[in-house]
């Protein structure tokens, strides 16, 4: 049997020590830096811990709270609510639990939004999108799964920069946009099943002899 990583503990408390700190200094050593000396860890720790920096911060949380995502939804029973609620619990349990602070999560979008970080981007957006399907018990395997995986993808990507600049009491207003977006989509599929129930025409009649 495989044992635990005996600095997971360890690795998390510094990886959020460290979002603490970006709101201030950005995803950078310097946010590092600091959330290490706010630990009090040993000189060289945080480099032993994260070798590969900020970016391997972010994806290490990333990565946590999709983790966590799937957790609270099987918890709450996600996947047994019709598919428009799945896909609004999902979204908003990941931001209301694991999005992390705003300002935080802002800057972490400008270094992601940068030209060589985009695999990663679309890389962290991909398995958080996977994961919040998985959760909501999806077993496709035909083409079904990446068109449900793009769709979602456009839904939580916009509603993550909805809620980025709501104020409202409750991010109320964030899931109202959510609502929105989440109906926009269900009348498209709607009206793709009318086109190709359009489009197959009638049945052929029996040829006769």
């Amino acid at each position: 049997m495989n044992n635990p990583d005996p600095d997971a503990g360890l690795r998390d408390r510094l990886a959020d020590a460290m979002a603490s700190e970006a709101p201030f200094e950005g995803w950078t050593r310097t946010a590092l830096a600091a959330g290490a000396k706010r630990l009090e860890l040993p000189p060289g720790e945080a480099d032993r811990l994260f070798p590969g920096g900020p970016i391997q911060v972010l994806t290490h949380l990333s990565a946590r709270a999709d983790l966590r995502t799937v957790e609270d939804m099987e918890k709450e029973g996600v996947g047994a609510l019709k598919i428009r609620d799945r896909i609004k619990g999902a979204v908003r349990i990941r931001l209301e639990r694991h999005a992390g602070e705003r300002e935080a999560v802002r800057r972490a979008l400008a270094v992601l939004s940068l030209p060589f970080n985009a695999g990663l981007a679309l890389k962290l957006l991909y398995k958080t999108v996977d994961a919040m399907w998985y959760a909501a018990g999806d077993t496709s395997t035909d083409f079904n799964f990446y068109t449900k995986r793009a769709t979602l993808a456009g839904v939580y990507s916009s509603t993550l920069l909805y809620w980025l600049n709501d104020r409202s009491a409750g991010a109320e207003a964030t899931w109202a946009f959510l609502d929105r977006r989440i109906d926009d989509v269900m009348k498209f599929e709607k009206l793709k099943s009318q086109v190709r129930s359009w489009t197959s025409g009638p049945p052929k009649a029996a040829s006769r002899k």
